[in-house]
């Protein structure tokens, strides 16, 4: 693909990535609701609305530096980022451990499914063969939005509470077990960032996004 302008990167960017996160979040909600818990509907985030799930800091001003300092450097686009979490009460599950489990899968669940989304309209945009210029900005669109969900799928699952993949583990642990591994949630966010900063956030989910998104974009022939 031809290199964009910033501007042009930021508009193309934007789109997907809303509805990644805006989704991500919205199915937790919804996958809490079927096990049971109403809070998320209650507090009205059990919606589609980007304004509800969106942090001002996390969900712009983060990622959109982080691809400035990428156009702007030449350095490797390396996405980071979060949405205001979706509550959910635990305790109104009908199986608390397990089905708090599944709630947390449902959100990078949700995203690999955008993810599969974004290939189909990258392959119609693609049979146009760039002779329509919508077509070659909507492909690069799809392309964005598979890369940031695919980003976002596989982020999300490390092992490391408060993320959905450390609300997995607690999930699929004895319950003892699952109560010492909870203890390092306080913690968790001060060892993501340091993973980040260090530089060995990406060497670690670095190789999974490659093997995913290769197996995306091998479905378009890319």
């Amino acid at each position: 693909m031809q290199n964009l302008t910033l501007v042009q990167s930021v508009l193309l960017f934007a789109v997907p990535a809303i509805f990644a996160i805006t989704v991500h979040e919205a199915a937790h909600g919804f996958a809490a609701r079927h096990f049971g818990d109403r809070t998320a509907e209650v507090l009205g985030r059990l919606t589609l609305n980007p304004l509800k799930h969106i942090d001002p800091i996390g969900t712009v001003l983060v990622p959109l530096g982080l691809l400035v300092m990428s156009k702007t450097t030449g350095a490797p686009l390396v996405l980071f980022g979060w949405a205001k979490p979706v509550p959910v009460g635990t305790r109104n599950l009908r199986n608390p451990q397990r089905d708090m489990a599944i709630v947390a899968a449902a959100g990078p669940a949700s995203n690999l499914a955008m993810a599969a989304g974004w290939t189909a309209i990258l392959a119609a945009a693609s049979a146009f063969g760039g002779t329509l210029q919508t077509a070659e900005l909507l492909a690069y669109m799809a392309y964005f939005g598979i890369f940031f969900n695919v980003i976002l799928a596989v982020f999300n699952m490390m092992p490391i509470p408060p993320l959905d993949g450390g609300r997995v583990v607690s999930g699929l642990l004895p319950p003892r077990a699952a109560m010492s591994f909870d203890r390092i949630e306080p913690f968790g966010m001060m060892i993501i960032i340091a993973l980040l900063v260090s530089g060995v956030l990406w060497q670690i989910v670095g190789p999974v996004v490659g093997v995913v998104l290769g197996f995306f974009l091998a479905l378009v022939g890319m």
